[in-house]
């Protein structure tokens, strides 16, 4: 099995930083992509970072600029520096991980727990 776990959110307010970390453990071949989504109550997930195992980031527009998503590859880890924060980035952020466990099986998408973020105006 496959463990993400989240950390660092709160409250800050607007204008202010938050560093969000997500470290993976458990038993498996290599993680390609790791990401962060962002879900608020009533809408669906949506993506806000991406990483890919060599390093390629992507962005979603409305973070561009204030975000930088980042990986140890050693410590199967991903974290996300936000900066600037806005009233409108207040969600509960998730980490993901796509994850080959063994070489000879397709990779799958693991999830973290969530993270609440807020801030506030």
């Amino acid at each position: 099995q496959v463990q993400l776990v989240e950390s660092g959110g709160g409250l800050v307010q607007a204008g202010g930083s938050l560093r969000l970390s997500c470290a993976a453990s458990g038993s498996f071949f290599r993680i390609n992509t790791m990401a962060w989504y962002r879900q608020t109550p009533g809408n669906e997930r949506e993506s806000v970072a991406t990483i890919t195992s060599g390093g390629i980031t992507n962005y979603a527009d409305f973070v561009k600029g204030r975000f930088i998503i980042s990986r140890d590859g050693a410590k199967n880890t991903v974290s996300l520096q936000m900066n600037g924060l806005k009233p409108e980035d207040t969600a509960v952020y998730y980490c993901n991980a796509n994850v080959k466990r063994v070489s000879y099986f397709p990779a799958t998408d693991y999830w973290g727990q969530g993270t609440q973020v807020t801030v506030s105006s």
